[in-house]
C-alpha cells in the first residue's frame, strides 16, 4: 500500500491541478470531466516523470512529509500542463 500511496496522491493531484487550470484559463476550460481526465494523466505522468529526473525528490517514500508533497506537486503540476497542452492544440485546431 505505501508504494501506491504516491501514485494515488499523484492522480488525485493531477485531476484538481487539471480542473484548477481549466477553470482559470476559460480558453483552455474542456469542461469539468476532461479536466479531470487529463488532469488524472497528466498527474500520472508528471509524477512519474519526476521520479525519474529528480529520483532524490521522491526516495523518502509514501509517507514520508517530503513524499507526500513532492507527490501533491508533482501531479497537480503535471495535470495542469497536461491540461493546458490539451487545451491549446484543441484550440490550434479549431481555427482551421
Amino acid at each position: 500500500m505505501e508504494s501506491l500511496l504516491p501514485i494515488l496522491i499523484q492522480l488525485i493531484a493531477g485531476a484538481v491541478g487539471g480542473n484548477i487550470a481549466g477553470k482559470s484559463a476559460p480558453s483552455l476550460d474542456q469542461g469539468t470531466l476532461i479536466n479531470s481526465i487529463g488532469g488524472l494523466l497528466g498527474g500520472g505522468l508528471g509524477g512519474q516523470i519526476v521520479a525519474a529526473v529528480l529520483p532524490g525528490l521522491l526516495a523518502g517514500g509514501g509517507l514520508s512529509l517530503s513524499g507526500i508533497l513532492s507527490s501533491l506537486v508533482s501531479g497537480g503540476v503535471g495535470g495542469g500542463v497536461l491540461l493546458a497542452i490539451i487545451g491549446a492544440v484543441k484550440n490550434a485546431m479549431g481555427s482551421r
